[in-house]
């Protein structure tokens, strides 16, 4: 039996918001708006929203979400376990429509990641993760049905996949910049080899886990809900997620919800 009786709860929930979002990925026209920061928000971002919340909240813990009323840190800093989430991960892929979008739900304890699910319904990719049981990859997750022990019986265990030959990186596919540039540049005067790849959402992470790639590194700007559920899936996998300011594990529920800079390895 899994440790973690939420991992039941994480599983079943991210495959029912995949399908809510494949309902709207197949329309013609994906109704839009736009935030404050001028990143999309669409019909599906909501309605995934909803019904994570509905859901993770019959488990009696807090829920901080993207997408929904965020707690003031008064209230917060006080809770030794919440859920944290990300409804719709790639939301500019999404509506590029090249499959690289996710959802992202992540159980926290005492500021860490310790349990993660990252589910991509275009692929039909399900990642998923609790520490201490390993991690894992489903293909062919759409329509899955069971506990998390048949479901991980049924799964690849991370990592799977030898370091490639070649020293291999994958950036964003949309929010590449300057110092990402920059850092790869020198690695690229180490490593002539060196092969960059560019993916969109939380799919990196799981990219590095699985051994697919070596690092992931990130400068531009994150928020805590859009790293916690592949951090998990990272630490599973006997990988780490660092920030480039303290030079440790990326940690969670902080006062200001954005991240450090970080690489993933």
């Amino acid at each position: 039996m899994f440790s973690l009786p939420e991992t039941e709860t994480a599983l079943e929930t991210a495959l029912e918001a995949g399908e809510l979002i494949l309902d709207c990925y197949g329309l013609e026209e994906i109704r839009t708006e736009y935030k404050s920061d001028n990143s999309p928000l669409t019909t599906a971002d909501r309605q995934s929203n909803e019904l994570i919340l509905r859901k993770l909240s019959e488990t009696g813990l807090p829920v901080l979400s993207e997408e929904g009323q965020q707690a003031p840190y008064e209230e917060r800093k006080s809770w030794p376990s919440f859920w944290m989430v990300d409804p719709l991960d790639g939301t500019r892929e999404f509506l590029a429509r090249n499959g690289e979008f996710t959802v992202n739900i992540a159980l926290i304890r005492d500021g860490h990641p310790v349990l993660g699910v990252v589910y991509a319904p275009a692929k039909e990719q399900l990642y998923f993760a609790v520490p201490g049981e390993g991690a894992f990859l489903l293909e062919g997750a759409r329509g899955m049905i069971g506990s998390p022990e048949r479901i991980a019986a049924a799964s690849l265990r991370l990592p799977f996949s030898s370091n490639p030959d070649s020293f291999r990186i994958v950036a964003s596919r949309s929010h590449m910049d300057e110092k990402t540039l920059s850092y790869l540049e020198r690695l690229r005067q180490n490593n002539p080899d060196l092969d960059v790849l560019r993916c969109g959402s939380s799919l990196k992470f799981c990219m590095v886990a699985s051994g697919e790639v070596h690092s992931y590194p990130r400068f531009s700007p994150t928020m805590e809900w859009d790293t916690a559920a592949g951090h998990a899936i990272l630490n599973a996998a006997g990988k780490t997620l660092i920030d480039t300011v303290s030079h440790r594990e990326l940690v969670y529920n902080k006062e200001d919800l954005h991240n450090p800079g970080f690489i993933a390895q």
